[in-house]
């Protein structure tokens, strides 16, 4: 939703993977703002922004779509989870049934819409399955899998992103084939840290899944996907532009995921008309070094509300939400946290009792961060 739209998902109240549509058909997604710019676009991959047909990426200004509507699937029968979205791999608006793994099938669908694009500029959005739960991998990936590695999920994670890194390699050599490598920005990133749920889930239909937990690793960072610490939000960005963007290039400034649209919609010299109320912004001048941002509020939200987080500068705030935890049905007081990150990286020592004067000014750079939440929610039942 971030990625999408330039705002924090909490405006559309998107705090967490669902299956019902989470935008309103006209909001102005990256999409139909690169295409008022001229560019042809694809998603080929991972949705989950509505996991129906009509309200898949076609109508949020996709060209071509494919793919799995709603979130990550069985990486052999492509089905999500049991229930009335399980069967949900599409091209374009309509449901289809294929053989292969998920990850060769989102590459090649990638690869080959590359190639027949001609000289047209393109956005291409390749959200891989890859490394979300469950995964299987083939043998020869498994064979590529040091020794020193144990057990059968973690030799499976550890294929799993072989395997992802072969099928990113593909992409990239298809710009490249197409003589395209010099002007085409290449993104590679998450949209959370590492996890340990278990991977065979009873929730997706059998398909003789190795069992135990996944071996998502976020150390020394704090916590894991769904967390609101750094090991749940804190991900690696790599950006690749021959001749334009330096190797070896490094930016140490705190970005979000809200930043990417008013990027490229900069980069591809496009304005979009009216405010689009973007909480992100044009960030390029700081990953190249050759501006810096000025200070601002990076606002987020855990799963369910559960907890929003604010960084401002090296300081981070977390609000936990008191009430019943949604896992454990457990009481839970609410209570803030607060972090200086230069100093304190991994989140192991609280300063909110010991620092007053900045909790009240986190919670009031916080309390601005929230006025515009559940502003453009979809109704539910349309």
């Amino acid at each position: 939703t971030g990625f999408m739209t330039g705002r924090t998902w909490s405006r559309f109240g998107v705090t967490a993977p669902q299956n019902e549509r989470a935008l309103p058909f006209d909001t102005v997604t990256i999409t139909r703002a690169l295409k008022e710019a001229g560019y042809e676009t694809c998603l080929t991959g991972k949705w989950h922004l509505g996991s129906k047909p009509e309200w898949g990426p076609n109508h949020f200004g996709f060209d071509h779509s494919y793919g799995s509507l709603a979130g990550g699937v069985g990486p052999w029968n492509h089905f999500y989870k049991k229930g009335p979205y399980s069967t949900t791999w599409h091209r374009d608006e309509t449901l289809i049934t294929e053989e292969g793994h998920v990850t060769d099938l989102i590459a090649k669908e990638a690869t080959t819409w590359i190639a027949g694009r001609g000289d047209k500029p393109f956005f291409l959005y390749v959200p891989f399955t890859a490394v979300h739960l469950p995964v299987k991998e083939p043998e020869p990936f498994l064979d590529k899998v040091p020794s020193a590695i144990t057990g059968d999920v973690p030799r499976h994670y550890a294929a799993c992103i072989l395997h992802l890194d072969d099928a990113v390699g593909r992409i990239v050599a298809a710009v490249e084939q197409a003589g395209k490598a010099d002007r085409t920005v290449i993104v590679f990133t998450s949209d959370n840290g590492g996890s340990t749920a278990e991977n065979n889930d009873t929730k997706y239909p059998e398909d003789d899944y190795p069992s135990g937990r996944l071996t998502g690793n976020n150390l020394p960072l704090r916590g894991q996907k769904g967390d609101p610490y750094e090991g749940g939000t804190r991900v690696p960005t790599v950006i690749r532009w021959p001749g334009t963007l330096k190797p070896g290039t490094v930016c140490d400034t705190p970005l979000h995921i809200t930043d990417w649209m008013p990027t490229f919609c900069a980069l591809a010299g496009h304005t979009p008309a009216g405010d689009l109320k973007w909480d992100g912004q044009n960030v390029w001048g700081a990953i190249t070094g050759e501006s810096a941002l000025p200070e601002r509020s990076l606002y987020s939200v855990a799963p369910s509300f559960r907890a929003q987080i604010l960084r401002r500068g090296d300081w981070k705030l977390i609000v936990h939400a008191g009430g019943k935890d949604p896992k454990t049905k457990a009481d839970r007081p609410g209570k803030s946290e607060l972090f200086l990150l230069s100093a304190d990286p991994n989140e192991t020592t609280d300063l909110a009792g010991t620092e007053p004067a900045k909790l009240a000014e986190m919670k009031g750079w916080l309390d601005e961060a929230m006025q515009a939440d559940r502003d453009a929610v979809v109704p539910r039942g349309e």
